[in-house]
């Protein structure tokens, strides 16, 4: 196996103690932020895990023959994954709502509450804003996630297509999709009524289930198997659709997400997705 390293300004002595601690014999540095430690003895996990925990470092055991051309179909989570917002949370703000639907909003994310409960909840609270709300939400507070641009330039150069799945809503996957040139993208309608939000979803709601059916879809369509696809969320309702993949990455995410996932990333940005997926350097 490789061991992966990721974290910024990584000191030698620290990379060195990690490959001891691995069984590893040499250091290959893939980019600034990133090293593999080649031949590591994937049963020192928990020794790893413990010392990267401790100098808030990312890692990932990845096998040593994976390439990201081995891979056919990405499929990522939006809020708080390929943006670094929770979309409905800062809709409410608008209504001076934020913190009760950012409460309903991390529970459902810790999978405390039903999904789609939680959405009818919160989406409910909503009812008689000003469409142009989410204008703003998009223009002044929707930003991209550190390192989106350039894992999705990855993929795009190694032909692997791309799926956002949300459980927010299509207002702003449409918009991102246009934007960043990704495939696909399903989420949720909120409708709207004479220019203001009634507090309703059109039509079944895009939960787990959803999002792993999604999932499994593209996959039929491009002819590809599960192993062949990457997943990549941050809450409860993303583990579904996690499971239903080859690898699966936690994102900056909730303890049950990172338990259940392939590999988590916790302290850098989505650009290193990449090294988990065998892409050797960057570019």
């Amino acid at each position: 196996m490789n061991l992966i390293i990721q974290g910024n300004d990584i000191p030698t002595p620290t990379l060195k103690q990690l490959a001891k601690l691995a069984g590893a014999g040499e250091i290959r540095a893939l980019n600034p932020q990133a090293f593999c430690l080649p031949g590591a003895d994937a049963s020192q996990k928990e020794a790893v895990a413990a010392y990267c925990e401790a100098e808030r470092l990312d890692w990932g055991y990845v096998p040593e023959t994976r390439k990201l051309r081995d891979f056919g179909l990405l499929v990522m989570d939006m809020d708080s994954t390929l943006i670094t917002i929770e979309c409905i949370d800062e809709i409410a703000d608008m209504q001076g709502l934020k913190p009760q639907v950012a409460t309903i909003t991390a529970a459902a994310m810790r999978g405390e509450i039903d999904f789609a409960e939680s959405l009818r909840r919160r989406v409910s609270l909503l009812r008689g804003l000003h469409e142009s709300a989410l204008t703003r939400v998009y223009d002044e507070r929707l930003q991209l996630t550190a390192g989106a641009e350039t894992l999705l330039a990855a993929l795009r150069r190694a032909g692997i297509k791309t799926l956002l799945v949300s459980g927010g809503f299509t207002y702003f996957t449409e918009r991102l999709q246009a934007r960043l040139g990704l495939d696909a993208a399903a989420a949720n309608t909120l409708e709207i009524v004479d220019g203001r939000l009634t507090g309703r979803v059109l039509g079944d709601i895009l939960d787990a289930t959803g999002k792993a059916a999604r999932l499994e879809q593209t996959r039929t369509a491009l002819g590809l198997s599960a192993t062949q696809v990457v997943a990549i969320g941050d809450g409860a309702n993303d583990l579904r659709m996690m499971a239903a993949a080859g690898v699966s990455i936690a994102f900056h995410a909730k303890p049950l997400v990172r338990a259940q996932a392939s590999h988590a990333l916790n302290f850098c940005g989505l650009e290193g997705v990449l090294p988990l997926l065998g892409e050797p350097a960057s570019r």
